[in-house]
Order: C-alpha cells, then sequence, then structure tokens
C-alpha cells in the first residue's frame, strides 16, 4: 500500500465515523428549539454519551482536518 492510499483510506474511514458520530448526536434534539423562547430546550449540560459523542465529534473533526491538510501538502 502506497502512502498516498493509506491516507485516502484513512481520511474514509475517520470522514465515515464523523458522519456517524454528527448523526447519533443530533437523534434527540429537535429544531423547534430554535424557533421558540424556551431557553431550557436550547441550552443544557450534556452528560454521559451525550458528552462522550460531543468530544468524539471534536476529536475527529480534528483529525480529519490535519488528514486533508497533511494530504495535500505531501501529495498535491
Amino acid at each position: 500500500m502506497s502512502g498516498e492510499t493509506g491516507f485516502f483510506t484513512a481520511e474514509l474511514v475517520v470522514s465515515i465515523a464523523l458522519i456517524v458520530v454528527v448523526l447519533l448526536q443530533a437523534k434527540g434534539t429537535t429544531a423547534s428549539a430554535f424557533f421558540t423562547r424556551d431557553v431550557g430546550a436550547s441550552y443544557r449540560t450534556r452528560r454521559g454519551i451525550e458528552k462522550t459523542l460531543f468530544n468524539a465529534t471534536i476529536v475527529l473533526a480534528v483529525v480529519f482536518l490535519l488528514l486533508a491538510l497533511l494530504h495535500n501538502i505531501f501529495f498535491a
């Protein structure tokens, strides 16, 4: 496996994981919280699995960004 194929595979795996984590995170939210004045529905503390998914989303996004930048630096 060449270096470029390795980068592409890593980007693909991370992007699929990022999509899954974002979809899992958005499962419990409703759009009506943004259109109403219900402050409790839009501002609340993340706990348990919701906090883990939130942190995983940030980590995967940063990893994906770094992989994309390194891919463009080394193989563009």
